[in-house]
């Protein structure tokens, strides 16, 4: 079993209250929890208006499947996150 640790940081110019915070970002659980392979938290930056981080815990049979679920995570929220992302961490356990 190999499991991978990726954390993405957000910037979120112009986001002006946490509720605005929560629409931008919002979601992230229903479209990414779903998968029995992944769990997904707000991990940081709790209470910036300007920024989020959200790390998604991948598991998976061989490190090959884990790169690639991680690989449509970020292609995902690329498309879909109303906001930059500023880094990304990929961390093999």
């Amino acid at each position: 079993m190999h499991i991978a640790i990726l954390t993405l940081r957000f910037s979120l110019p112009g986001c002006a209250s946490l509720k605005e915070k929560r629409q931008r970002i919002g979601g992230m659980h229903e479209r990414f929890g779903r998968n029995p392979s992944v769990a997904v938290c707000e991990s940081g930056e709790y209470d910036r208006h300007d920024a989020s981080e959200w790390s998604f815990v991948v598991m998976a049979r061989t490190k090959r499947e884990v790169e690639s679920l991680c690989s449509q995570i970020e292609d995902k929220i690329q498309r879909t996150v109303e906001g930059r992302v500023m880094d990304v961490v990929q961390e093999f356990l």
